[in-house]
């Protein structure tokens, strides 16, 4: 079982430490166009200060917290993208303990965040973007509900070449309509 907190400026090294070691294409599937590679401590906490503990900021940053261990395990970012709309995005979304990853956990933040956005919040429609390739995040957000929008072909410069992203979208009434 986990449980989403707002992360604070002494988790952000956490974010670091899962990066150590990684690729610069490692980074730009979890964090899109956010960070340049390699991942440094500053660029987290300018991204953290400047972004979402300013006034005002619609940036909501959590850490994913395993229950059982008390341990942070990973990060997820739900930003209001259009106010008028009443939507958000689902971004930055790293469950970072390797290990952890592949048992359903994602599954279980992407209920929480869902919670939160339309129940606390009041979005009407919460989306997010995916690389293509990525089969098992895909069919983690298409069994909560998330359906493709769109296939935006060539949207992220790689290391490999470029690659293609699916737009995906969960409404509220679809949230509500499939809650057991």
């Amino acid at each position: 079982m986990i449980k989403l907190n707002y992360l604070e400026k002494e988790d952000l090294s956490k974010i670091v430490e899962w990066n150590a070691n990684k690729s610069a294409d490692f980074l730009l599937q979890w964090a899109g166009p956010a960070y340049s590679y390699p991942l440094t401590l500053k660029q987290v906490e300018d991204y953290y200060l400047n972004n979402v503990t300013m006034n005002n900021s619609r940036i909501y940053l959590y850490k994913i917290i395993l229950m059982e261990t008390n341990e942070m395990i990973g990060s997820l970012e739900l930003r209001e993208n259009e106010a008028d709309n009443k939507s958000a995005l689902v971004c930055r979304f790293l469950i970072g303990e390797e290990n952890l990853r592949g048992k359903g956990i994602g599954a279980d933040v992407l209920k929480e965040v869902l919670r939160i956005g339309f129940e606390d919040f009041k979005f009407e429609k919460v989306g997010l973007r995916v690389f293509d390739f990525n089969h098992s995040a895909i069919k983690c957000y298409e069994n909560v509900g998330f359906v493709k929008e769109k296939l935006i072909e060539n949207a992220r410069k790689a290391t490999t070449g470029y690659w293609s992203l699916y737009e995906m979208s969960i409404s509220k009434q679809a949230y509500f309509s499939g809650k057991k």
